[in-house]
């Protein structure tokens, strides 16, 4: 483990949040504690380098796992560090199949996406690859019940989500996931259809990381809308 991770590591256990982003870690963590049981079924689509799916492998150590990461020397790394514990694999995900080309950025891999979008880093330095693209219904088997999903794909969780419809109708899982300015308009996904598609056709309620944890109130189409454009929370919870 990196001194980076260490000290990430650290400030989660001690509930500092120094910034956003570690508080949104903390809350993953602490929902994932509360949610996932020993046999709970999961799913990390934008794996990176594991840190998520090595969490539903330690609370739910009967359950089955996959990932999904299409930056080559990611999926390598992830391929053989989960060997015979999870499935893990190198596909971009949407609600279409086929190829597609996918924006690499070399020096910050986790902003990587498939439109090339707004980077919260100095001079990206981006290659374009070309990656499979396919959906979580054609992926993951049917019969099998689906607990968690995590979706990080750094704007495009609108389409992972509806390339997952059916498996989302009859499992109702618990997911966790990013949207907002800066990442999901380039998708040209707005907050009046990811909240409608949530609420409506799967059937879900959707909460701010800390309402849920707190057990606090759900998110309304207004305050969805808000959270979204101002970019004050983007981090969201679907859920029963």
């Amino acid at each position: 483990m990196n001194i980076k991770n260490i000290i990430r590591k650290s400030l989660n256990l001690l509930h500092l949040d120094l910034t956003k982003n570690l508080e949104y870690d903390r809350l993953t963590k602490a929902i994932m504690k509360r949610v996932i049981t020993p046999t709970s079924n999961c799913i990390d689509v934008g794996c990176h380098k594991g840190e998520i799916l090595d969490d539903m492998l330690k609370y739910a150590p009967n359950g089955i796992h996959f990932g999904f990461e299409p930056i080559p020397f990611l999926f390598a790394h992830l391929k053989d560090k989960y060997l015979h514990k999870a499935t893990i694999f190198p596909y971009a995900l949407s609600d279409k199949t086929g190829t597609t080309t996918f924006q690499f950025v070399k020096n910050a891999p986790a902003y990587s996406g498939i439109i090339k979008r707004k980077y919260d880093t100095e001079t990206p330095n981006i290659e374009e690859i070309t990656v499979d693209l396919k959906t979580l219904d054609e992926v993951i088997d049917k019969n099998l019940k689906i607990d968690f999903i995590k979706i990080d794909v750094e704007g495009g969780e609108f389409g992972v989500l509806k390339g997952a419809e059916q498996l989302l109708k009859k499992n109702k899982p618990i997911i966790v996931f990013e949207c907002g300015l800066g990442g999901s308009d380039y998708y040209d996904t707005t907050p009046n259809d990811l909240y409608d598609f949530i609420s409506n056709t799967i059937g879900l309620k959707i909460s701010t990381l800390k309402s849920f944890v707190n057990n606090t109130q759900t998110l309304t189409i207004q305050d969805f809308e808000y959270c979204f454009n101002s970019n004050k929370e983007y981090y969201f919870i679907a859920h029963s």
